[in-house]
């Protein structure tokens, strides 16, 4: 597949509700897309770094920049045979996984469609369906947040995710706690906390989660050992690994018990599957991870959680969930037992939208391989 060039388009979709974590509010999602046209083909992949560098260091500006000056250019004209190629091609450039990882991904798509075969076969999946959970943001009030986790239960996912801080935490916990004993039930902190902190996720214990997320800084596997030794939840680390060697690290140092994968901020398939390779070599259990994709972002989340480490619900959710209308048909859907089915069409499983597309196109460029 040769690289004759590569489409850069920015969406602004408005969510269907407000989403809140730990460090902010989003009701407008800034949607970096990317196209590369490669032989006929077009392999699709979506960029998601955030609106402000607060998740991460990345942002959306910044991940389009460095696109169009660096990671672009390295890979215009070359010739491709498989997407695993990618990473190397854009070694030079350090850091900027968010952005390296959309380009990845959708050269791993255009294979797909080359070679005739689904998305998470090339991946070396074997799941035909997967079981999904929902992360809900932080709420205006605690019977808002309640009466969300009802929904979504009724809705048959079958883990339920909560966004946690300082001062919307215990409480929160306590009352899902109560008005549902039996459900698999998480937390998921960003970083919200502290060393000082320890004494008070100790009392998390009681709520008998599946996992806390992340509760300690995003860079660290220390501290977040020392805290693993003094709780009986098991903690999920996220943000921290952004490598296999980090999950190597992280996993020799009991510092968690679960993983969670996002290929789109992990860097690319590439990584995503050295990462959960590792983990099924520890006997760690991992889970995908969403980060508010469009349906392009979210077909490459499908495909991924076919891997068979991923054993625990991941936040691969409804379209509908998060948009009036979805940029891919079918729409993501979730069966009533919580489940995604698994498609064998071709590439990535999903159409595009074209004409959604360029409806909510607000920022369009394309860079196109020099003339010889």
């Amino acid at each position: 597949m040769k690289i004759e060039a590569i489409t850069l388009r920015e969406l602004q979709i408005p969510l269907v509700h407000f989403f809140e974590t730990s460090f902010g509010r989003t009701y407008t999602r800034r949607v970096l897309l990317l196209t590369l046209h490669c032989d006929g083909l077009e392999g699709w992949g979506e960029c998601v770094a955030g609106e402000d560098p607060y998740y991460s260091e990345e942002y959306i500006d910044g991940a389009w920049d460095v696109i169009v000056r660096y990671l672009g250019p390295s890979l215009l004209g070359t010739t491709l045979h498989a997407g695993r190629e990618v990473p190397t091609l854009l070694a030079k450039v350090r850091e900027h996984r968010m952005a390296k990882g959309a380009l990845e991904n959708a050269a791993w798509d255009a294979e797909a469609q080359e070679k005739g075969i689904p998305l998470w076969k090339l991946l070396n999946g074997t799941r035909r369906e997967i079981a999904c959970g929902v992360s809900l943001g932080i709420q205006d009030s605690h019977d808002q947040l309640l009466q969300k986790i009802d929904i979504e239960l009724a809705a048959g996912y079958q883990r339920i995710k909560l966004k946690v801080k300082q001062g919307w935490d215990v409480d929160v916990l306590e009352k899902a706690r109560a008005c549902w004993p039996d459900i698999l039930l998480s937390c998921d902190a960003n970083s919200a906390y502290t060393l000082n902190d320890f004494e008070h996720l100790k009392s998390f214990d009681r709520f008998k989660l599946l996992m806390i997320e992340q509760p300690l800084w995003s860079d660290d596997f220390y501290f977040h050992a020392r805290l693993q030794k003094q709780v009986q939840t098991a903690i999920c680390l996220d943000e921290a690994i952004r490598s296999s060697r980090d999950a190597e690290a992280a996993l020799e140092l009991g510092a968690c018990r679960i993983v969670n994968i996002k290929v789109g901020r992990i860097g690319g398939f590439s990584d995503a599957i050295a990462v959960h390779d590792v983990a099924q070599r520890f006997g760690v259990p991992v889970w995908c991870g969403g980060m508010l994709e469009s349906g392009v972002g979210r077909s490459h989340n499908v495909a991924l959680s076919t891997l068979p480490n991923f054993k625990l619900p991941g936040d691969v959710s409804a379209s509908k969930r998060y948009w009036k209308e979805d940029i891919i048909e079918p729409e993501v859907e979730v069966s009533p037992q919580g489940t995604i089915a698994i498609t064998d069409k071709p590439g990535r499983g999903y159409d595009l939208r074209q004409d959604l597309i360029e409806s909510l196109t607000v920022r369009q460029e394309t860079l196109r391989a020099a003339s010889r």
